[in-house]
């Protein structure tokens, strides 16, 4: 199974691979991940990628190529990866092809979990997080008994900074911009299919392993 999992952020993704990966026994490759762990290793490529994120900059595209390039051509990625975070634009998207093709390999499936951004918007700012545990909640989908304190160790619930809604409005305006583009590429190169990710993380799991096993 080689595949390549996009949604919005906030759509479950993270959620989502790692069911599909445990299913299939296939390495989830997210870039932030790849690029982790050529920095600790030391690696050339991690080495170049260090100096443009120590800057607070993004990484070129052809260096992004590069480390993933790297990473898919290992051992445990003969029988199938999944790919989350890359490709991010259409250039990527066609040179992931192009050196797929040179290693006599195609990707099977490009999976979309989909969901309107009023929804994520409401799951996203509606997110609390155990100050002392780490739990997770949603003042509407997943509320504690009593609010704000946590039901396991009666910690302090906090919103995380990174869920207010500007920011998620302007993470949301980030992914429109570069990654419809892409989902349109992959329509047209027939290899696109969707899950509504509006539904419950068992009942999203089921619809995408319906579309993986078929």
């Amino acid at each position: 199974m080689r595949m390549i999992l996009l949604g919005a952020p906030g759509a479950g993704k993270g959620t989502q691979a790692n069911l599909i990966c445990e299913k299939y026994n296939i390495p989830h490759l997210s870039t932030g991940d790849i690029f982790r762990m050529n920095i600790s290793t030391c690696t050339p490529l991690g080495v170049q990628a260090k100096k443009y994120i120590d800057k607070g900059q993004l990484v070129p595209d052809d260096l992004t190529i590069q480390v993933v390039e790297d990473r898919l051509v290992r051992e445990d990625c003969k029988d199938g990866f999944l790919l989350d975070g890359f490709p991010r634009t259409v250039f990527q998207a066609e040179e992931l092809a192009k050196f797929l093709q040179s290693i006599n390999n195609t990707l099977d499936v490009v999976l979309l979990i989909d969901v309107p951004t009023g929804f994520i918007l409401e799951r996203n700012i509606g997110r609390r997080i155990c100050s002392s545990c780490g739990s997770s909640y949603h003042i509407k989908f997943n509320p504690p008994e009593e609010l704000g304190i946590c039901d396991f160790c009666s910690g302090k619930l906090i919103q995380r900074n990174d869920d207010n809604e500007e920011t998620v409005k302007e993470r949301l305006n980030v992914y429109t911009t570069q990654t419809h583009p892409l989902i349109d590429y992959y329509k047209t190169n027939h290899f696109l299919s969707t899950v509504d990710g509006r539904d419950d993380i068992l009942t999203v799991s089921k619809n995408i392993f319906l579309i993986l096993d078929n």
